[in-house]
C-alpha cells in the first residue's frame, strides 16, 4: 500500500519512514503543485506549489496506516504554516495526501483526536488532500541521509 506526506525538508521525513519497521521503501519528490516535472530548483523557488514529499510503500500487515500517521504527526510541527523549523515556504507545508476514501477519513479522525487533544498547543494546520500526481525528486536526494552517513 501507499502513503504520502509533506512534513518539511524530505531529507529527515523520508529518514524516519523509511526506518519505521513494516515500511517496505520510501521515494522522495515533489506534488500538490502546477508545474509539471519539476525539479528541485524550481521547487526552491516557491513558485511551484509543489511540496516536498516523502511516498511510502508499507505493508499493512505489519504496520497500520495510523501508525504511519503517528510517526507523521512526531515527525515535524503540524501547527506551523508552511514552514518546518529555519525552512520556509510553502514546499516545506504539512500535509496528508490520500489515496483513497478510506486513508481520506482515517486521516481526517487522527488529526481532529490530536488537535482536540491539546497537546500540541496550537492548531493543527495540516492539509489533507487527495493524492496529486508525484514527481520523483533527482537521484541524489534519494535516502539522503544514509549518502550523508548520518542516518539514524
Amino acid at each position: 500500500m501507499k502513503a504520502t506526506f509533506g512534513a518539511g525538508c524530505f531529507w529527515c521525513v523520508e529518514d524516519v519512514f523509511r526506518t519505521t519497521p513494516g515500511v517496505k521503501s520510501t521515494t522522495v519528490g515533489y506534488g500538490g503543485g502546477h508545474t509539471k516535472n519539476p525539479s528541485y530548483q524550481d521547487v526552491c523557488t516557491d513558485e511551484t506549489g509543489h511540496a516536498e514529499l516523502v511516498q511510502v510503500e508499507y505493508d499493512p500487515n505489519q504496520i497500520s496506516y495510523e501508525k504511519l500517521l503517528d510517526v507523521f504527526w512526531n515527525v515535524h510541527d503540524p501547527t506551523q504554516l508552511n514552514r518546518q523549523g529555519p525552512d520556509i515556504g510553502t514546499q516545506y507545508r504539512s500535509v496528508i495526501f490520500y489515496h483513497d476514501l478510506e486513508q481520506e477519513k482515517t486521516a481526517k479522525d487522527s488529526m481532529q483526536k490530536l488537535d482536540s487533544s491539546g497537546k500540541l498547543g496550537k492548531k493543527i494546520v495540516t492539509q489533507i488532500l487527495p493524492a496529486p500526481e508525484f514527481y520523483r525528486a533527482e537521484e541524489y536526494h534519494q535516502k539522503y541521509y544514509v549518502k550523508c552517513g548520518i542516518s539514524h
